[in-house]
């Protein structure tokens, strides 16, 4: 066992000194971030070329729902599992591996010549990012030990992940419209052959020190439990009633499994997890705040892209450009985190970041059936300086209060939320839209009963149905369907709205300051060595019994 812990000191010291080496560890950085900005991409770039993919492949609509949802839902169900594998076996070695795969499946999506191999390339793409994601988080932690230093490298790497997000669907346009709908995965294959050769000579390996076997059967759990329940609510958010066995059966028994998951990781001496991280203030609340503000616009998101396209008539490419502000206002909210951090402190920056959020969201509520570029520029960049600084201030509080030999689990925490609560925003305010929206298409002159419940599932479907109709219902239809869902839109906004201001009362639960977040982790860590030493470095004593 002393041959255990003293590799672990080594290891330790290696990552140590390389937190003192300033242009290595910015160097890391930038390699993280690059392996983070695609692995955000796949996330969205896949939208703008459903149309291609159905007309190339020809998907069923199963298929197709599958082909778009897999990688998100298999990604978010191993989290937990590949960040505390990290934890054990070394995160560089988790995210190097994850660079291969990711490379491998992207070349398989590319060139897949029909929906199954897409659908098994794009499972085995989110595999690739479930094991990616929280290890460029957990080696930030561990590179930037300096919480001033880390806040900066946090805001960055946050900054990163909203562009790659919100770039999606401006890359897609123009790949889609240049090229065919494999470049969108084939460019992924040289950048991840670069990161592997970089990663493998520059990346620092680190793990946490924690003895005692890894827990094979709560990995598992974990992830069929967060596997259930994001299958169930991506299934609400495609319109399937609540209350359908193929919906309720999904979430009931993640639900229960992800209670099991708990109440094992309590009980077990080495849990993957340590569930008195939750008991502590800032990381319980910094947890709740992400999923809050996720589930308060990413459903948003995906109806503005609608709204865009749809009642304003732009073409994916220039959707995508009239993005753009909300993602530059991303990028300076991120590279400034640090500064507003070190003047606000935690509460005020993530309260505010919600608050600011709130009122751009409002403010939205003035579009209307007719293009006003300037409120949408103008409601874009304070959406997107709020949520970023929002969800900044929440990562690096989250972050801060986990101890680093626990930093893979905590980061997988952070990203599950994050999953998760853009799971459940699509489900939640896409449902609200629904209600808002299907009302008005009731009663449409010269337009049949069966026509008129057909175009009110979507605005798309309503276009479909009035392409069939003669030129006096189907102008009907189509204004009809208009007007509703810019009606949906605003009660959606003003839902959303809501929601974020109770994220900014339940942000004044963080610390004041960033020092007494720091102080109080430590305090903790401490105590909890010294009330269990089964969870530091050294063995636990024997139990009686045992």
């Amino acid at each position: 066992m002393s041959g255990t812990t003293a590799s672990g000191r080594g290891r330790t010291a290696g990552v140590a000194r390389l937190a003192h080496s300033g242009a290595n560890r910015w160097t890391v950085l930038i390699v993280l971030c690059v392996s983070l900005l695609f692995v955000a991409l796949d996330t969205t770039i896949l939208y703008v070329a459903v149309p291609s993919v159905t007309e190339d492949l020809r998907p069923g609509p199963v298929e197709l729902l599958w082909i778009v949802d897999v990688y998100p839902l298999i990604a978010a169900s191993l989290l937990i599992l590949f960040g505390t594998l990290g934890d054990r076996v070394g995160r560089r070695r988790v995210l190097l591996l994850g660079y291969g795969l990711f490379g491998v499946a992207s070349a398989a999506a590319a060139l897949a010549p029909n929906p199954q191999i897409l659908m098994a390339a794009r499972a085995l793409l989110g595999i690739g990012g479930a094991m990616i994601m929280p290890a460029t988080l957990s080696i930030l932690r561990q590179v930037f030990p300096d919480r001033r230093e880390r806040a900066v490298a946090i805001g960055v790497w946050s900054a990163v992940a909203a562009v790659g997000a919100a770039v999606g669907p401006v890359l897609g346009g123009f790949l889609v419209e240049n090229f065919w709908w494999g470049s969108v995965f084939l460019i992924n294959i040289p950048m991840m052959t670069a990161m592997l050769l970089i990663g493998r000579w520059l990346l620092p390996e680190s793990r946490g020190e924690r003895n005692g076997p890894w827990d094979v059967v709560g990995a598992v759990v974990a992830a069929l439990g967060v596997l259930g329940v994001v299958l169930g609510v991506k299934r609400i958010g495609g319109g399937t009633a609540v209350l359908d066995p193929t919906t309720l059966g999904p979430i009931l028994a993640g639900t229960v499994l992800l209670l099991f998951f708990v109440r094992r990781q309590r009980r077990r001496e080495h849990p993957l997890i340590d569930m008195r991280l939750f008991a502590r203030p800032a990381f319980g609340t910094s947890v709740g705040c992400i999923v809050l503000a996720m589930l308060a616009l990413v459903g948003l998101q995906l109806i503005a892209v609608q709204y865009l396209q749809l009642v304003l008539g732009l073409s994916p490419l220039q959707t995508g450009v009239r993005m753009l502000p909300l993602v530059f206002a991303a990028m300076a909210a991120g590279l400034t985190g640090s500064k507003m951090l070190q003047a606000l402190g935690p509460r005020a920056m993530v309260s505010l970041g919600f608050t600011l959020t709130a009122v751009a969201v409002l403010c939205l509520t003035m579009m209307s059936d007719q293009d006003r570029p300037w409120l949408l520029s103008l409601g874009f960049v304070l959406l997107g300086f709020g949520f970023q600084s929002t969800l900044f201030g929440a990562y690096e509080s989250m972050l801060s209060e986990a101890p680093a030999e626990q930093s893979g689990g905590a980061a997988a925490i952070g990203e599950t939320s994050y999953q998760l609560g853009a799971g459940i925003g699509v489900a939640l305010l896409g449902s609200v839209m629904n209600a808002a929206y299907a009302p008005g298409l009731r009663h449409v002159d010269g337009v049949s009963a069966r026509a008129s419940d057909e175009a009110s599932h979507s605005l798309g479907e309503a276009y479909k149905v009035a392409a069939g109709l003669g030129r006096s219902a189907s102008s009907a239809l189509r204004a009809s369907a208009r007007e509703s869902f810019v009606h949906g839109l605003h009660v959606t906004l003003v839902a959303s709205a809501v929601l974020l201001l109770v994220g900014a009362g339940i942000a004044l639960r963080l610390p004041r300051r960033a020092a007494e977040s720091t102080e109080r982790a430590e305090g903790a860590a401490a105590a909890d060595a010294a009330t269990d030493p089964g969870c530091g470095s050294e063995p636990a004593p024997a139990r009686s019994g045992r």
